[in-house]
C-alpha cells in the first residue's frame, strides 16, 4: 500500500493515515472487500508506532470505511448509503464554508472547487 506521510505536518500521523485511506477508497484504489495490512505490518512498512495505526483503523472502522476482525484482519467495507458519511461532511463542509467566506472566496468558487474535486475523485 503506497502511503506518503509528512513527519513535519501539523496534523496527526493517524489523521493522515486516515485521510489517505479515504483517498484511496474515494479514487478507487482501494475497492470494497480489499484486505489491508496488518496494524503490525503498515507500522513497520511507514516506520510508525503501532498505536497510530490503530488508531487510525478505529477511526476507519466507527466511519464505516473499513471492516474488521480478528480472524480475518481489516478490509474495505462495501460502499453504504452515504447516511452517516452525509452527516459527517455537513460537519466538515460547515467549518470549510465559514473559512472561505472569511477569506472572501465567492460562493460559486466554492461550488465549482467542489464539483471539480468531486468529479475527479478526489
Amino acid at each position: 500500500m503506497l502511503l506518503s506521510l509528512d513527519f513535519t505536518s501539523d496534523i496527526p500521523i493517524y489523521q493522515q493515515l486516515r485521510n489517505q485511506i479515504v483517498l484511496g477508497i474515494a479514487s478507487g484504489t482501494l475497492t470494497p472487500g480489499e484486505k489491508l495490512p496488518t496494524i503490525r505490518a503498515l507500522a513497520q512498512e511507514l516506520g510508525i508506532n503501532m498505536m497510530t495505526v490503530s488508531k487510525a483503523y478505529q477511526i476507519l472502522k466507527q466511519e464505516g470505511y473499513i471492516a474488521s476482525d480478528r480472524r480475518n484482519g481489516a478490509w474495505v467495507a462495501p460502499r453504504s448509503d452515504g447516511s452517516a458519511a452525509l452527516e459527517r461532511l455537513e460537519g466538515s463542509l460547515r467549518l470549510i464554508v465559514a473559512e472561505a467566506r472569511v477569506a472572501g472566496v465567492t460562493a460559486d468558487t466554492v461550488i465549482a472547487l467542489i464539483q471539480k474535486l468531486y468529479l475527479e475523485g478526489a
